[in-house]
Parts: C-alpha cells; sequence; structure tokens
C-alpha cells in the first residue's frame, strides 16, 4: 500500500504541475471541470443519493459549469460577487461540523443538503480555480494556491505528530489537533513567501498574501473535516478509487475544495 501511495503521489505532482502551467486557460478549465465532476459523482454516496437523484445532481452540475465556460466573458466580471456567495455558502456548511454526533445516520435532511453542498463546494472550487488561472500570472497564482494547501497539510501533519495535545474536532477526525492547524499555518506562510518573493516573483505586498494564507489555510481545514462528516456519517473510508492508494477526489482534494474560493476571494479585494 505504501510503495503504491508513493508511485501514485510521483505521478499525481508532476502531472499537477503540467496542468496548471502548460494549458491556456480554456483547457485549463476542462481539466479542472473533468476533475471535479468527477469528484461531483462521488458526492453521491456521501449524500447517500439514490440513482435517480445522483444523476440529477451529476447533470445539474455539468450544466452549470457549461454555463459558466459558456458565457465566461460575463461571468468572470462578476467574480467578487460570485465568489463572496461561495465563501458565504461554504461557512454555511461549517456550520454544520460543530452539530455533527457520532453515530449520526442519514435523513432525507441530510440527502437534501448534501445535494445542495455538492453543487455550492463544486460550482465555487471551479469558479475560483477558473478565475484565478484566467488573470495575469495566473498559472503562477494558481501554483501558489495550491501550495499553501500542500504546505498547510504537510504542516499540521508533522507539527500534529510532535506536540499534538488539544484536539480540534474528536468526534469527526481525532488525529487533528489546534498545534496541527498552528503548523500547518506557519509552513503555508513560509512556503507562500518563498514562493511569491523568491521563485515566481509574484507583485504581491506583504499583508495580502499574509491575509490569504491564513484564511485559507483555515478554510482548507474546514474543507477536510466537512468532507470528514459526510464520511462517517455514511461509514465510508474513502469517497472512491481514483487515486491508487489514496482514495477519490474528494478524499485527496477536500482541502482545495473549500480553499479554492476563499483565496480567491481575498485576493480579488485585497491584491488586485
Amino acid at each position: 500500500m505504501l510503495k503504491t501511495r508513493i508511485l501514485t503521489a510521483l505521478i499525481i505532482f508532476p502531472a499537477t504541475i503540467a496542468g496548471v502551467f502548460l494549458p491556456p486557460t480554456w483547457l485549463f478549465q476542462l481539466l479542472i471541470a473533468a476533475l471535479l465532476l468527477t469528484g461531483c459523482w462521488e458526492f453521491r454516496r456521501l449524500a447517500d443519493l439514490s440513482g435517480t437523484a445522483g444523476w440529477v445532481l451529476q447533470i445539474t452540475q455539468t450544466a452549470i459549469i457549461a454555463s459558466l465556460i459558456f458565457f465566461w466573458p460575463v461571468v468572470k466580471g462578476l467574480a467578487i460577487p460570485i465568489l463572496s456567495a461561495g465563501c458565504l455558502a461554504w461557512l454555511l456548511m461549517f456550520i454544520r461540523l460543530p452539530a455533527y454526533k457520532d453515530g449520526t445516520t442519514t435523513s432525507p435532511r441530510y440527502r437534501f443538503l448534501g445535494f445542495l453542498s455538492a453543487l455550492a463546494a463544486i460550482t465555487t472550487s471551479w469558479f475560483a480555480l477558473a478565475w484565478l488561472h484566467d488573470r495575469p500570472d495566473g498559472p503562477f497564482v494558481v501554483f501558489l494556491f495550491l501550495l499553501v494547501i500542500w504546505a498547510s497539510d504537510v504542516g499540521a501533519y508533522f507539527a500534529g505528530r510532535q506536540f499534538g495535545k488539544r484536539k480540534l474536532a474528536p468526534v469527526i477526525s481525532p488525529k487533528k489537533t489546534w498545534e496541527g492547524v498552528y503548523g500547518g499555518i506557519t509552513l503555508a506562510v513560509a512556503a507562500a513567501f518563498l514562493w511569491s518573493r523568491i521563485i515566481a516573483g509574484l507583485e504581491l505586498s506583504a499583508l495580502p498574501l499574509l491575509a490569504m494564507t491564513v484564511v485559507t489555510a483555515l478554510a482548507s481545514v474546514g474543507g477536510d473535516l466537512f468532507i470528514s462528516v459526510h464520511k462517517r456519517t455514511v461509514g465510508l473510508k474513502d469517497t472512491g478509487t481514483f487515486f491508487p492508494g489514496h482514495g477519490g477526489i474528494l478524499d485527496r482534494y477536500d482541502s482545495l475544495l473549500a480553499g479554492a474560493p476563499f483565496f480567491a476571494l481575498v485576493f480579488g479585494v485585497l491584491a488586485t
């Protein structure tokens, strides 16, 4: 299993770099649409949807993204309102986290909220990434976002193992600690400044860069916990098998889903 995880990671990383830097924006939009629509298909199980409801979700999500692509010259000019609505939707979804209790089972209300949550998560994340890539130095900004997510995850893992004492959400994810969160934010900030100031040479002042990094790191933790709540409710270990040894799209990109709209909104308000 460890060998499979390592081999998969060695493929994912260069493929991600190529997917961010090589294609023009229109192709990048299609690539992330294909990736996130696969994640939407996985969300059927997380939301415990019936076969018919699952297809309705998938068709609706595909139609939304297709419409955004078709009307892109218009909708990209509405980025701040759209991203604000997306972040508000995520904040409402985060409210569900403290209410989770061990042993919670599915219900019609759970399925309805899961359906809406899938649409909100996939749509806002797709729009945020598409909009960031379409800006000047877009690929470098998108990679900055990915670097913040990766560094946050790595920092949280090692800081949690070394210093973790206070549980963050023991019912949802017993291994996560507040010390891990702080370690994740610290490494993310260091990585963001290294990439922006020294490697990529992005013209971002310190305050917006710090704000983007901290807000994104915190949102990514919420996204991770949000997917974990659904997996626990329906009794799934992984959301899928898309990445051998790593699970599904939503297993690997749960932090990205929540982090993208927050990163893009702070970038749009403070850094442009």
